[in-house]
C-alpha cells in the first residue's frame, strides 16, 4: 500500500534546484533535484541515494543484470542552497514587484529565479 501525505504540504524545493542533503548516508552533500514527487512528499537527488535493483532475465537481456537507480529522499531531509550566495537556505513566499507569489531566500532575502 503506498503511503500519501492527507495535507497539501507545500513544497520547498523544484526540479533543477540545488540541494543540500541534510540526513542519511549522504549527509552534507550537495546534488541537483531532478524529479519531485509532491504527493508523496520526496525527491531525486542526481548521483545521490544509489539503489541496486537485480532484473530477472528476459529474452533481451538473457543472463539478467544488477540496475543501479537513484532512490527518492524526503523532502524534509533536503535543504536549498541559495544560488546568490551558494549557502543553505530556509525558502519562503512573498509577492515580487509584479504581484506574484514567488520563492525567497530567507538567509539573504533574495528572490530564488524559477528554473
Amino acid at each position: 500500500m503506498k503511503k500519501t501525505i492527507k495535507k497539501n504540504l507545500k513544497i520547498h524545493i523544484r526540479t533543477g534546484d540545488r540541494v543540500k542533503i541534510l540526513a542519511g548516508k549522504h549527509r552534507n552533500e550537495e546534488g541537483t533535484v531532478l524529479q519531485v514527487f509532491p504527493k508523496v512528499y520526496r525527491a531525486i537527488v542526481q548521483d545521490k541515494n544509489i539503489v541496486a535493483r537485480h532484473v530477472k532475465p528476459s529474452a533481451q537481456n538473457p543472463k539478467g543484470a544488477i540496475q543501479r537507480h537513484p532512490s527518492p529522499i524526503h523532502i524534509s531531509n533536503l535543504m536549498l542552497i541559495d544560488p546568490v550566495s551558494g549557502e543553505p537556505t530556509r525558502v519562503g513566499r512573498k509577492h515580487n514587484e509584479a504581484d506574484k507569489l514567488q520563492r525567497y531566500a530567507k538567509k539573504t532575502g533574495n528572490f530564488i529565479k524559477n528554473v
